[in-house]
């Protein structure tokens, strides 16, 4: 009896796993279509010890072995090895053009450009999956009562084209609700939004220090948003996903006022760098994204202001100082580390 006590405190208490080459495994998204993930523990072992879970999504580059590396040394730092499960998913793409990730047997292909996994953009190899779903079904995985059932809080954060996955998503999933578990989202650093009318940011909805180098404000304080002026130049500008118009994927479903409710009424942290202000790692400068700022930094800032001032959204924003456009630096700095892993008693 007591060996057997042992071998099941062994399974619900197992060591957070560090290794690359180990922390991998599939999860399986209907048929026979599966997509990776990296994790710190199994996603199907019961486990007593978590108490959170910190799902991040890497950028363009889709290093998510990087970005896992990044989240353990932040869980490390934190103090929340033990008690968090780290899980970073792989949205592989292959489209014999800019991106060209080897695939293995059944693995779903997401789309690398347009309506891409960015935004929840239709698998190229499996036209009944969206890069939501994937979300979806991980964040079903760690809702299990089952498997992890101290489990207080998820949190969803991304960096770069991961943040915006983390905002799009945060505003259409339809799994918030329904996980019997609490989920906040942290932006880092994404080059665009969606947009959630016409309205554009002008240079006073976001601080000097946030523009391009050398940047001299205009005189006065003009309104902070306006209608935009240039849809005749730039006739994407409120496209999605850069705003809601000509929406398909996992979103189309959804109604515009149904996006709208859901981005303001769920928690949301921006996170964004005090030097990412240089046109650098995949900086998108496309007219719809210049239309929402300057830099990433101006666009963060903006945003924010946008959703919280027009649409009553009780989200967060947090400068991290001395970061540019850096995943390594925005989820191991100071102030990230209790929006990433907050303490059990300050999880409501």
């Amino acid at each position: 009896m007591r060996l057997f006590l042992f071998l099941l405190a062994g399974v619900a208490y197992a060591a957070p796993c560090t290794t690359i080459a180990s922390c991998s495994e599939w999860v399986a998204l209907g048929g026979s279509s599966r997509s990776l993930v990296y994790r710190t523990y199994s996603l199907d072992v019961r486990n007593d010890a978590v108490v959170r879970a910190l799902v991040v999504v890497h950028g363009a580059g889709r290093d998510a072995d990087n970005y896992f590396r990044s989240s353990v040394a932040a869980a490390f730092l934190a103090g929340a090895l033990d008690d968090t499960i780290v899980v970073s998913p792989r949205f592989a793409s292959n489209d014999n053009s800019g991106c060209r990730d080897t695939l293995a047997a059944n693995e779903v292909n997401w789309p690398c450009n347009g309506d891409s996994w960015r935004s929840g953009g239709v698998s190229r190899n499996d036209d009944k999956l969206t890069s939501f779903d994937f979300a979806d079904e991980i964040l079903r995985k760690l809702a299990r009562k089952e498997v992890f059932p101290n489990l207080k809080l998820i949190v969803v954060a991304g960096h770069s084209a991961g943040g915006q996955f983390v905002t799009r998503y945060e505003m259409a999933n339809q799994v918030h609700d329904q996980l019997g578990v609490p989920v906040r989202y942290v932006i880092a650093n994404p080059s665009a939004y969606a947009y959630l009318d016409n309205m554009r940011p002008g240079p006073s909805a976001y601080a000097v220090t946030a523009a391009a180098p050398g940047y001299i404000p205009a005189s006065g304080q003009p309104t902070p948003f306006l209608p935009f002026g240039d849809s005749r130049n730039c006739t994407t500008y409120d496209r999605w996903p850069y705003g809601l118009q000509n929406r398909t994927g996992y979103t189309v479903k959804l109604t515009d006022d149904q996006l709208r409710k859901q981005l303001a009424a769920r928690p949301a942290t921006y996170l964004l760098g005090e030097l990412d202000i240089l046109p650098l790692g995949g900086f998108d400068s496309s007219c719809p994204a210049m239309a929402q700022g300057p830099t990433r930094l101006a666009r963060g800032q903006a945003f924010h202001r946008y959703v919280t001032e027009k649409f009553g959204a009780s989200h967060q924003v947090t400068i991290v100082p001395l970061c540019g456009h850096n995943a390594r630096c925005m989820f191991t700095a100071e102030v990230a580390l209790p929006i990433l892993f907050p303490k059990p008693e300050n999880i409501r």
